[in-house]
């Protein structure tokens, strides 16, 4: 029976590996950060996955509105005398940059991880929350009051 490869860049991915000296368990990195970002009252609520993730390894910085999540997942245990006999978990770094818009507020982000799950609260600043506009009536002066006009007087018969 014939081994059926679905992803074409398996043996091109062997090879880089091999040529730059990595061991297959160890070279492999996340290829991203799975995120979702939705809106909720009045901030954005981003969730990110990070499973295995050390929370002191994780870095959250902004700089010129650009907002960036860092992480490292090593591999356990790290001892001489283990010997494996599978390694499929993938292990190094995460990444993610997004650019902020002028509407968050920066100041007030906060940030929480468990279960595996970054969550990321950035509120809305308060120049970007939706707000009603009253309008003002100017006061009615004496000269603005409405003139009762007796039909009686002035008129001829």
């Amino acid at each position: 029976m014939s081994n059926l490869n679905t992803d074409p860049f398996t043996p091109l991915d062997s090879l880089a590996r091999q040529l730059l000296g990595g061991v297959a368990s160890q070279s492999r990195a996340p290829r991203f950060m799975p995120m979702d970002l939705y809106k909720d009252g009045s901030s954005y609520i981003l969730t990110a996955d990070l499973p295995g993730v050390d929370p002191d390894s994780i870095d959250i910085d902004i700089d010129n509105g650009v907002l960036t999540i860092a992480a490292e997942r090593s591999v356990l245990p790290e001892s001489e005398s283990v010997q494996w006999v599978l390694n499929e978990r993938a292990t190094g770094s995460y990444r993610r940059q997004l650019t902020l818009s002028d509407s968050v507020d920066t100041e007030r982000i906060s940030a929480h991880y468990a279960d595996g799950i970054l969550r990321l609260t950035l509120p809305l600043a308060e120049r970007a929350k939706a707000r009603k506009i009253q309008v003002m009536r100017a006061p009615k002066g004496d000269g603005d009051a409405p003139k009762e006009i007796d039909a009686s007087e002035g008129a001829e018969s």
